[in-house]
């Protein structure tokens, strides 16, 4: 993938319904080239597809947070079950570092926030969290 690529990439982040002229015009590429570029990382499977982001997708819940989590011992997989019992979870992911999972919240009001990171610290084998707070979406993609 060469510059090229990466600002056409970055072109379709912004705004994938872009047309052909558009992209063309502001890559300083013909159209036909970037027809044949956008085809050929499909192709590679680097484009998996071109998606809208609704306003309801990222205010569904008001209140937004990530909860980083630390276990001890080797529940962690009673701990993603307990977790995905939880409406206000709306993903868990294992990562690596510091934290072993990262919850996604979702919540109303931060009342309810709080009440869910109540609940989630009294897992047993949770031995440490952290919760930030996510204040604004600057990007939002479907394809994960």
């Amino acid at each position: 993938m060469d510059d090229s690529d990466k600002k056409l990439i970055a072109e379709l982040r912004r705004d994938s319904r872009k047309s052909l002229s558009e992209l063309s015009a502001e890559l300083g590429l013909s159209r036909t080239t970037v027809r044949t570029r956008m085809e050929r990382l499909q192709t590679q499977g680097v484009i998996l597809g071109f998606t809208i982001v609704l306003k309801e997708d990222t205010q569904q819940y008001p209140v937004r947070g990530l909860m980083l989590l630390g276990i001890e011992g080797r529940g962690t997989d009673r701990i993603v079950h307990r977790l995905n019992g939880i409406p206000a979870v709306e993903a868990v992911h294992s990562t690596n570092g510091k934290w072993d999972l990262i919850a996604e919240l979702g919540t109303e009001t931060l009342e309810q926030l709080d009440k869910v990171l109540a609940e989630i610290r009294r897992i047993d084998g949770i031995a440490t969290s952290e919760t930030n707070l996510l204040l604004a979406t600057r990007r939002a993609s479907g394809v994960r």
